[in-house]
């Protein structure tokens, strides 16, 4: 099969037909899909189109994924807890995997249980946006997970405006509340 520069299919020709074909419009015949049946064959300019495949190959390398990374501490506060959160999932939607760090300072050390409360949290509220690659890990001062993101498909996002599921279900109560004070009026 042969394909001309301008994508336009030429049907099926002998190999002296194509090659007089392609040195006629002054440029290369090259083997695409050897392994088709029939071999796929492209007229173009050779130069050109190792530098096109030069130009995809890098694309596929800058695609590749990045390791990000995400510090918390023992003692973070929620609405800090919840930004960071929300990056990592901005980090894993973007195909990018994530290595969370859990820092230990001082006296700190003495309670590594909560540290490991705090991982185990963390790994429950991502686990609609990744998988654990590497479990936590007791490093030093530290401890250290790493989250590889789910396939495209799977991925579903909780704390995408600032909302956690679990903050909606305390707002419900107030507002109980406050209709119970406007009836009692």
């Amino acid at each position: 099969m042969i394909i001309a520069a301008t994508n336009e299919q030429l049907g099926v020709m002998k190999l002296p037909d194509a090659l007089r074909r392609a040195q006629g419009m002054g440029l290369d015949l090259v083997e695409v899909a050897p392994n088709a049946n029939p071999p796929v064959c492209r007229i173009v300019d050779f130069g050109k189109f190792r530098y096109e495949l030069s130009k995809q190959d890098k694309e596929k390398k800058n695609s590749a994924s990045k390791l990000k990374e995400i510090k918390f501490r023992v003692n973070i506060d929620e609405h800090d807890y919840f930004t960071k959160l929300r990056r990592a999932e901005e980090f894993l939607e973007r195909g990018n995997k994530v290595k969370v760090q859990l820092q230990f300072r001082g006296r700190e050390m003495a309670h590594q249980e909560l540290g490991d409360q705090l991982m185990q949290k963390v790994k429950g509220d991502l686990n609609t946006m990744a998988q654990v690659e590497m479990e936590p890990k007791h490093m030093g001062k530290s401890i250290n997970m790493t989250l590889s993101p789910l396939p495209a498909a799977k991925r579903k996002r909780r704390f995408m405006d600032g909302s956690a599921e679990s903050s909606d279900e305390e707002d419900e109560p107030e507002d109980d509340d406050d209709d119970e004070q406007e009836s009692a009026e």
